[in-house]
């Protein structure tokens, strides 16, 4: 038995729906279906849950929503009328959104993570219509029905264990179960979304819950790639790779993949395949705990992640237990997160998002820190990149750090960080952001020749 889920740019129109549907009915082990919201249907389009924000602002500020609602309904009705659906389902879709300012939310984040839902929920709703009138005996299956309950926290939930039980026993439906991503309901039955991109959350819950043998999860993209094609030519498909790999390029820019998505995937060892809605017959990249290393490529793939800044903090005597305990208090006083902490003997470098800081957090945090560390020199230098270069095969293996390290050298590409990590499957440099494209395509060639 197979979970699929399809992403907003596989639903944004009839046209892609259609492809959706034939893909379902060519295998008949897809039998629970997981879909987002209709994306982006051209460049310039606004995707139906950046519009249900809208609608969701403009009740908070008491202002007219018509315009929005209009757009919103618009988006539904044009794939229910493709596909010659009843008047009543897209009268219920209007209905059920016209209706949303008037439900009873315990505060603005409870109506917005409402509000976003609804994108998927009614989605859901339609597809399984769609499936309906296409000859596919489905039925929808809400996220409170299928047991998927979640932690209190509106807009960045977590899924409750004790869920996994109850979703088990929807695991033998003799119908395709339509289910929207991206929402459950907490204790109190309130819907909380997880993160944006979390309708891939959703499908790798229902994959471990119902033991699936496969997650498939279709978007527009033919594979996950060796380096990102915006900045390398015709870089290789990556065809097959592990957890642990995705991980951490995911957590480097590839974005292919919701990366919070694997988790309950690896907790129920199930594989994961990424494949494109409109080229469903090509092989798409799978995702599992282990592979078979090719000793000829150890590295799997490269990425790079910009907006990141360094605080660099110098001191004689470094006493780094004190100092790390004083730095840590602070960056949690002002509720900060840190990437990364190298060191020195008297100084180091904290690595940090610089999206989290503006000018007047930065101001304040300098002033603390010189309280609690009176450091010698301290400041911060922006527009950092941090450069991931992963794979399973550079486990054990030596000559992998002196290859990259020369290769951006030959490129005049400075390091300000180097980090390997204690699994000894990725290597992790900070550059200047304005050298990361250059830096990506030096690696790339090195580890990846005449391919």
């Amino acid at each position: 038995m197979k979970v699929v889920k399809f992403g907003g740019s596989s639903l944004a129109n009839a046209a892609q729906v259609s492809k959706v549907v034939s893909i379902i009915k060519s295998d008949q082990a897809r039998r629970f279906v997981i879909v987002s919201a209709p994306g982006k249907r051209f460049d310039g389009d606004i995707k139906v849950t950046d519009l249900l924000i809208q609608y969701a602002n403009a009740t908070l500020k008491q202002q007219p929503t018509e315009t929005i609602t209009g757009q919103i309904i618009a988006r539904y009705d044009e794939i229910a009328t493709a596909f010659n659906l009843p008047a009543s389902v897209i009268e219920g879709i209007k209905q059920t959104i016209l209706s949303l300012p008037d439900q009873e939310y315990e505060d603005e984040t409870y109506l917005m993570a409402a509000f976003k839902a609804h994108g998927e929920k009614m989605n859901a709703v339609l597809f399984a219509q769609v499936l309906q009138a296409s000859g596919v005996r489905a039925k929808y299956l809400d996220p409170h029905d299928a047991g998927l309950v979640v932690t209190d926290s509106p807009n960045d939930a977590e899924i409750e264990p004790s869920s996994y039980q109850r979703i088990y026993a929807w695991a033998d439906s003799s119908v395709v179960r339509v289910i929207p991503g991206f929402f459950g309901y907490n204790t109190q039955e309130q819907i909380c979304t997880f993160s944006r991109g979390g309708s891939d959350i959703t499908g790798a819950i229902i994959a471990r819950g119902v033991h699936a043998s496969r997650y498939e999860n279709f978007t527009d993209v033919d594979a996950i790639y060796a380096a990102n094609p915006q900045v390398v030519s015709h870089p290789i498909a990556i065809h097959n790779m592990t957890f642990r790999e995705m991980r951490e390029l995911a957590y480097a820019g590839f974005s292919v993949f919701h990366d919070e998505a694997l988790i309950p995937a690896i907790q129920g060892d199930i594989q994961v395949v990424v494949k494109n809605t409109n080229h469903p017959s090509q092989r798409g990249t799978s995702i599992m705990s282990h592979k078979r290393v090719n000793p000829a490529y150890p590295v799997s793939g490269i990425a790079s992640s910009p907006g990141f800044c360094g605080i660099y903090i110098r001191k004689y005597m470094l006493d780094k237990k004190s100092v790390s305990q004083k730095i840590l208090k602070v960056l949690a006083e002002h509720d900060l997160s840190y990437e990364h902490m190298p060191s020195g003997i008297d100084d180091l470098t904290v690595i940090m998002r610089q999206d989290q800081l503006n000018a007047d957090i930065e101001e304040t945090l300098i002033r603390e820190l010189v309280i609690a560390l009176r450091p010698d020199e301290i400041h911060i230098t922006h527009d950092y990149a941090l450069l991931m270069v992963v794979g399973e095969g550079m486990a054990n293996r030596t000559g992998i750090m002196s290859k990259a390290t020369d290769a951006l050298a030959r490129q005049n590409v400075k390091l300000v960080m180097v980090n390997q990590g204690a699994s000894e499957i990725s290597m992790m440099f900070g550059i200047k952001q304005a050298h990361a494209d250059v830096a990506v395509r030096a690696l790339y060639d090195t580890f990846f020749p005449d391919l």
